[in-house]
């Protein structure tokens, strides 16, 4: 596995930190299945880019959360054409990355990644809890006849039996979607984003209390005035804020084992929504390793 200079990589660090802790972020910017707005093959080089300008003191913990991981960033491979192909070469990164001990940090790219790299995940967890937060729900069977298109992301990863998902952010149902969602209220709870609150949050706290947690982070989770860059905008969505909040109580109460980001679709002279998403990441990192 061929990795980038430090300088060239997530954060542009002028050298490796020395930690037992090991990240690998991963660009993958798949585009295949998208629909309305294109762009997602951009958007690790993008982050990337925007990652360079992120403080790497952290105002809220009080520190440099960057000296608590090693951190290496992937070279990006030539994404097959083939959708099954691509999504069966994302898994074996994600393989090798796991064998070496890795936490892996996913850049994509749509979000039909997702289920590729669970598929690697579920082998090493009897149970493992996927933490969606996203503005759809990604539960329909098929749509425009592909199984592995971005909008079944997460009925692909219900295919595997050890797996259960909590939506968080939900606002963009179909009628198939509503009807799946009930019929597996045992593997599925969503939170809608209309009505959100800190309650919610500390039953979603005990629901993934010392639990293994993967978390899939579509940025269209995100309200529409906060993040135009993406395929579909939705408003009524998550503010930087209350996500926060979200994500500290996840990282703090369960055992966060890896995390991807997807759907970017980096817009020209619009810089905000790029150097959002690698502030994201930033975050996560420093509430799994520095909180």
């Amino acid at each position: 596995m061929k990795t980038v200079k430090s300088s060239n990589g997530f954060l542009g660090l002028s050298s490796e930190i020395k930690s037992k802790n090991k990240v690998l972020v991963i660009p993958f910017g798949l585009e295949n299945t998208v629909s309305y707005e294109g762009g997602t093959k951009m958007a690790p080089k993008k982050i990337i880019k925007a990652s360079h300008q992120v403080e790497l003191f952290d105002d809220e913990l009080k520190k440099e959360p960057y000296r608590k991981f090693n951190l290496k960033t992937l070279k990006e491979e030539k994404i097959k054409k083939n959708l099954g192909q691509a999504l069966e070469q994302l898994t074996r990164i994600i393989n090798k990355t796991l064998n070496l001990k890795y936490f892996p940090i996913i850049l994509g790219g749509e979000h039909s990644i997702t289920p590729a790299i669970i598929k690697s995940f579920k082998k090493n967890y009897s149970k493992l809890t996927i933490i969606q937060i996203d503005a759809h729900a990604d539960l329909r069977n098929q749509y425009l006849g592909n199984k592995n298109s971005h909008a079944c992301a997460m009925r692909r990863c219900l295919d595997f039996k050890n797996v259960n998902i909590i939506g968080i952010g939900i606002r963009n149902i179909c009628k198939e979607e509503f009807e799946f969602v009930k019929r597996n209220k045992e593997r599925i709870k969503i939170f809608w984003s209309k009505g959100f609150s800190k309650k919610n949050i500390t039953t979603i706290k005990n629901l993934v209390k010392n639990k293994n947690v993967y978390l899939t982070f579509d940025v269209d989770g995100f309200d529409s005035s906060l993040m135009p860059a993406t395929g579909t905008p939705e408003p009524g969505g998550l503010f930087w804020n209350d996500t926060l909040d979200i994500l500290k109580s996840i990282f703090k109460n369960s055992n966060v084992i890896g995390a991807d980001i997807n759907e970017l679709a980096p817009k020209q002279n619009l810089h905000a929504c790029d150097f959002l998403t690698a502030k994201l990441i930033y975050k996560m990192l420093s509430y799994k390793f520095a909180s």
